[in-house]
C-alpha cells in the first residue's frame, strides 16, 4: 500500500491546518484598529509575574516532526536505532503506533497545534490528537524509578521569563518523529518556552537518551498563536478500517535495479514551494551521495526512495513525481497524498 493512512499528519506538521470553527473571535486579546489581532503585543502576564502561556497555538514549519533527527551528524545516531529506523521506513512505517491510534508519545510535543491551559501549580496541554500533558509546577521532582508510559512524566520550573519543562518516564513504544526513528526508556526531554511577545513563544527541545545517541541535541521552534478558531473533535479510532490494509515494503515499488548519478540527481536539487491552496509549504529537495534528500522548510531532510528517474518515494507513503518541461528542466513536482496531489512549483 502506497499511500499512508496518518497522511493529512504530515501537512499539518508543516503547518497549521485552515480554521474550521466559523464566526468565532478569541475573546480577550489585543486587536488592531481594524480589528485584526495585534500579535506583537506584549505578552499577558499571570497574577505572580509570570508569563501566561494560555491559548491555542500552533508550531511554525515544523519539519522536525517528519525527522527530528535530520541535523545529526554521521554517527551520532547508534547503530541499532538507525537499523531500525531503516526497517521502519521498509515497512512504509505501518507499525507506527498512530496506525492503530496509541498515543504519539514524545513525537506529539511536536504538534502542528494545541493548546495551553496554565494555573499556578499545573499547567496543562491539550493536544488536537485528543491526548493531554500535565505539567506540574509545585516544585515536585521527577520521580525517581518512574513506571514507564506514553507520555513520560514532566515537571516545570521558572527561570526568569522561561518555563523549563522536565519530562522522563517514557516506555519505549513511541515513535520520536513520523518517519520512524526510536528511542529508549532512558530518553529525557527538556523543554524551554519563552513566549517573547503576544503571539510568539521560542521554544527549545533537548533530547537525551545515551543508549539511542552519541550526545543529547538540541531543536528550536516557533510556535505561534492561533487566533479566532478553535480545536475540533478527533477521534482517531472511531469506524477505524485502515491498518488491515497496510502490507507490502517500500522495496516492492521499485522496479529492477534503481540507481541515478549524482549528476542526474542534482537536476532536481532546489527549493520548491505550494502556490495554491489554503496550505502553504516550502520545500527543499537535495542530493547526498547517490540520494535525493527531502525537507520541508530546510530542516530534517530525510532520504527518498528511487523508483525510477523522475518518480521517488517519501519514507511514510507519498509518492513524488518530478515534472519537466519540453526542454528538460525540472519545473515543478507532484506529492501525491491520501487529502490530494500538492504541486511544488520550482523557484
Amino acid at each position: 500500500m502506497r499511500y499512508f493512512v496518518a497522511g493529512l499528519i504530515f501537512l499539518a506538521a508543516g503547518t497549521t491546518l485552515p480554521a474550521q470553527w466559523l464566526k468565532i473571535q478569541t475573546p480577550g486579546i489585543p486587536r488592531k484598529a481594524d480589528g485584526k489581532p495585534d500579535l506583537t503585543a506584549p505578552a499577558p502576564r499571570t497574577p505572580d509575574g509570570k508569563p501566561d502561556l494560555s491559548g491555542l497555538w500552533g508550531t511554525e514549519d515544523n519539519t522536525y516532526f517528519v525527522n527530528l533527527t535530520g541535523d545529526l551528524k554521521s554517527g551520532e545516531i547508534r547503530p541499532w536505532a538507525e537499523e531500525v529506523y531503516k526497517k521502519r521506513v521498509e515497512a512504509l512505517d505501518r507499525d507506527t503506533p498512530g496506525t492503530r491510534c496509541l498515543p504519539g508519545g514524545p513525537m506529539e510535543i511536536l504538534s502542528a497545534q494545541y493548546r495551553i491551559i496554565q494555573s499556578p501549580n499545573v499547567i496543562g496541554v491539550l493536544y488536537g490528537s485528543g491526548a493531554y500533558r500535565q505539567i506540574f509546577t509545585d516544585g515536585r521532582e521527577l520521580p525517581k524509578d518512574p513506571n514507564p508510559t506514553w507520555w513520560g512524566y514532566s515537571v516545570g520550573h521558572w527561570e526568569g521569563d522561561t518555563l523549563v519543562v522536565e519530562s522522563a518516564g517514557f516506555n519505549d513504544r513511541s515513535w520520536l518523529d513520523f518517519s520512524g526513528h526510536p528511542h529508549t526508556e532512558e530518553l529525557r526531554v527538556t523543554e524551554r518556552f519563552r513566549r517573547r511577545d503576544f503571539g510568539h513563544i521560542d521554544l527549545q527541545m533537548t533530547l537525551e537518551d545515551p543508549k539511542t545517541f552519541t550526545k543529547p541535541f538540541t531543536i528550536t521552534l516557533g510556535v505561534n498563536f492561533v487566533p479566532d478558531t478553535e480545536m475540533l473533535e478527533y477521534v482517531c479510532n472511531e469506524n477505524e478500517r485502515d491498518s488491515a490494509h497496510l502490507v507490502g515494503k517500500a522495496s516492492d515499488e521499485v522496479k529492477g535495479e534503481v540507481k541515478l548519478s549524482s549528476q542526474v540527481l542534482s537536476r532536481y536539487a532546489g527549493t520548491y514551494q505550494v502556490q495554491d491552496g489554503p496550505i502553504k509549504m516550502k520545500a527543499t529537495i537535495g542530493v547526498a551521495g547517490d540520494q535525493l534528500m527531502f525537507s520541508v522548510g530546510g530542516k530534517g531532510a530525510i532520504p527518498l526512495t528511487t523508483l525510477s528517474e523522475t518518480d521517488f518515494y517519501v519514507p511514510g507513503g507519498f509518492p513524488m513525481d518530478f515534472v519537466k518541461d519540453d526542454k528538460g528542466t525540472v519545473t515543478h513536482f507532484l506529492l501525491h497524498t491520501p487529502c490530494g496531489d500538492f504541486k511544488f512549483v520550482r523557484q
